[in-house]
């Protein structure tokens, strides 16, 4: 099971050649994580994103200034497919966990062209591995069940690349 994120782009993720600029594919993954995975800004839990019904939230990570845990990039990989145009629709990234540890996560994603454009088109894979931090001590803590119970339906096969 995946969680689908409608992301828009900006007229400035575009370079000189047209395209998303490379630097600005790790903000449209940042804000994709956001919404998946942070409660929103009232500290209420998020709506799910998947159509499903029945489904829980996995927007349930606290990211406002003072919270108890931090979620920190450990690594990231990108792997460019296609170069990605300016879009007035939203692009679709579709995220899923490739990894739940004892204190971290991976989080694997494939961007996708709108929704209803045809041929649908896979422009980028990519992955991030998420550390949760306890705040306080600036060191890793457990997964927490709570984390752990809303994260595992979307455990899948982590992201193989290709051009390695």
């Amino acid at each position: 099971m995946r969680l689908h994120v409608p992301i828009k782009l900006r007229w400035s993720d575009l370079d000189a050649y047209g395209h998303v600029n490379n630097a600005e594919m790790l903000r449209l993954l940042e804000e994709a994580r956001i919404l998946a995975f942070w409660v929103s800004d009232d500290g209420v839990d998020g709506a799910s994103l998947d159509e499903r019904p029945g489904s829980g939230t996995t927007a349930i990570l606290d990211g406002r200034p003072g919270a108890a845990t931090l979620t920190l990039i450990a690594r990231q990989e990108i792997e460019y497919l296609q170069p990605v145009p300016y879009l007035r629709e939203p692009l679709e990234i579709e995220l899923w966990i490739g990894h739940l540890g004892g204190a971290s996560l991976e989080v694997c994603y494939e961007i996708y062209s709108p929704p209803g454009v045809a041929p649908r088109t896979l422009f980028t894979r990519a992955a991030s591995t998420l550390v949760m931090v306890d705040a306080a001590s600036e060191r890793p803590r457990r997964i927490s069940d709570r984390e752990r119970d809303a994260w595992s339906p979307y455990l899948g096969d982590p992201i193989v690349f290709k051009r390695r």
